[in-house]
């Protein structure tokens, strides 16, 4: 995997001169679960890993200390390419009127961390966050297990369904499939993109702690079944013991739904116009 050079300020202008009217979104790829989305004048930033790491085969498209722009910082779950405490935490400062969306299973070591509670919102299965007319829906994840909190009934991992302007898409965080997945997913309509993770799981990875989500064919029958606008392979190009190769996954794809569902394999930082190709 090339190493990117990290954008300037200018994403900055692009993003904030970037038209969404009505019936329209616009996405940018930031590396394994990391989007970026405009959706009329709200933007929303999610799973974004912007801080440095050793580990890391890509360095972070967009700087930390770049992305004053964000109106709603979402994340996953509580991994650090999901939620990156440190890159969280100075988002906080520079983005004074931000607000964080979070799995509430997770408030307490947000809370913990010197985040303002008012600040932070917490979600879980069923519950819906709206802001200026954008509103971020909650389902279980499943990475590599449900896991409900049996005190709670709080769930550590999330996919968002976000919706407004006219447009809906599907993030789907770190997850495998489970039962009645699909049916909460198609209770929504018709999703206009989709991210959704292929980098699997095996033996390897689970005796190294590295628990798994969808191998690329079972995200390609979510895909295919969901039959989705455009869909994106996500969370393969970060680290070297936990990659994928999305070129078997478009092709699995495009052999099996035989072109229904449009793939895309974004470069970073890469404008997408939502309904694709509009």
């Amino acid at each position: 995997m090339d190493r990117i050079t990290p954008h300037t300020g200018s994403f900055a202008d692009l993003v904030r001169n970037t038209e969404t009217p009505s019936g329209t979104a616009a996405m940018w790829w930031l590396g394994q679960m990391g989007l970026l989305v405009k959706i009329g004048d709200v933007v929303l930033c999610i799973d974004y890993y912007a801080a440095p790491s050793p580990k890391r085969q890509i360095l972070p498209p967009v700087p930390v200390t770049e992305m004053q722009f964000v109106d709603l910082f979402l994340g996953t779950h509580d991994h650090i390419d999901h939620i990156d405490h440190p890159s969280w935490k100075i988002w906080a400062d520079t983005c004074p009127d931000a607000q964080f969306i979070i799995p509430e299973l997770h408030r307490q070591t947000l809370l913990d961390e010197g985040f303002d509670n008012s600040r932070l919102t917490g979600l879980n299965e069923g519950l819906s966050f709206t802001y200026n007319g954008v509103t971020v829906h909650a389902i279980a994840a499943a990475h590599e297990f449900l896991n409900q909190d049996a005190a709670t009934g709080l769930y550590p991992c999330l996919q968002y369904i976000i919706e407004g302007n006219g447009i809906r898409l599907y993030h789907a965080g770190d997850t495998l499939r489970y039962d009645g997945m699909r049916a909460k997913l198609q209770a929504f309509g018709h999703i206009d993109a989709a991210i959704l993770p292929i980098n699997g799981r095996d033996a390897k990875r689970y005796r190294r702690n590295t628990i798994g989500n969808m191998t690329f064919q079972e995200a390609v029958d979510l895909a295919g079944e969901l039959q989705p606008g455009v869909v994106i392979p996500g969370h393969w190009d970060m680290f070297a013991h936990n990659s994928a190769d999305p070129a078997e996954f478009a092709d699995y794809l495009d052999a099996k739904y035989e072109g229904s569902v449009p793939c895309l394999l974004p470069d970073y930082l890469e404008t997408i116009k939502i309904p694709f190709g509009s």
